[in-house]
């Protein structure tokens, strides 16, 4: 197995050109299957409550609900970073519920790392985190925690106009600058677009990710496993450029043979003979 992958590594990274991979996972076995196949950066994120298990809003997920997917994907995870999601509250309660739960995150789930969404708001959990000894990802943009702001609604799958526009390249540099300033070890810039998150990505010495609206001009991509594999009802109609893979319809054939065999009385494949 390769070194076990640090902080300090990605940053590292960013000063040679390299590019990191993260993933976004909510499972034991997924999480297994990206470990071996050699990302950098494993994310437990907020959004598992409506990708998962059919919740209306990233919001709805609680503390003891993260904890939980955390603990799963940290027994999959042995090279990767692991990084888990504050679900909203802790932040917003102020500095002393943040480090609660972030020593939280750490001590009973195995987080390597904590990610804060609208942490420019709070720069001083994320110095108090970091006095800890707990790194932290900073997110910011268009985020679920802080798309009101912005006067949008945040979605899933952002379009084109959800991208931030470039008379805000400077207001989201100083935002950068305040959070790496604070104590962030990475940065998770939203719906960036390729003008504002290149100029935010140059302006900083730390890492600068992107998930949602992220591309080539960042130092490096998170993506939901789910979607890179095309897994979910939506994805067995989906287009061949949206997934490396249409797990969703693989499954769909996988499940209907199986159902065949079962009714037309046949032997299932890894069944044990009667």
């Amino acid at each position: 197995m390769d070194p076990k992958v640090t902080v300090s590594g990605l940053q590292e990274m960013k000063l040679q050109g390299q590019k990191i991979v993260g993933v976004v996972a909510w499972d034991y076995q997924i999480a297994r299957i990206v470990d071996r196949a050699g990302v950098d950066l494993v994310s437990v994120g907020d959004t598992v409550g409506v990708n998962l298990w059919g919740q209306s809003h990233p919001l709805e997920i609680t503390m003891d609900q993260l904890l939980v997917v955390c603990q799963a994907v940290r027994r999959g995870v042995k090279r990767a970073l692991l990084t888990c999601d504050f679900p909203f509250g802790p932040l917003q309660e102020g500095t002393k519920s943040a480090v609660k739960a972030a020593i939280r995150l750490a001590k009973e789930a195995g987080a390597d790392l904590v990610k804060l969404d609208g942490a420019a708001d709070f720069p001083e959990a994320i110095t108090a985190i970091d006095r800890a000894g707990i790194p932290v990802i900073a997110q910011f943009g268009i985020t679920p925690q802080t798309a009101l702001r912005y006067g949008v609604t945040y979605s899933a799958t952002p379009s084109k106009g959800s991208e931030i526009p470039a008379k805000m390249t400077e207001a989201f540099i100083e935002e950068a600058r305040l959070l790496e300033a604070a104590g962030a070890s990475m940065l998770n810039f939203t719906n960036s677009g390729p003008i504002v998150g290149s100029a935010v990505a140059k302006a900083v010495s730390i890492p600068v990710l992107g998930g949602f609206g992220g591309g080539p001009w960042l130092d490096g991509r998170i993506r939901m496993v789910t979607a890179a594999i095309g897994y979910g009802a939506n994805g067995i109609d989906a287009e061949p450029e949206d997934a490396y893979v249409n797990v969703a319809k693989l499954t769909l054939d996988a499940i209907s043979a199986y159902s065949e065999d079962v009714r037309a009385g046949r032997q299932i494949k890894g069944g044990i003979p009667g």
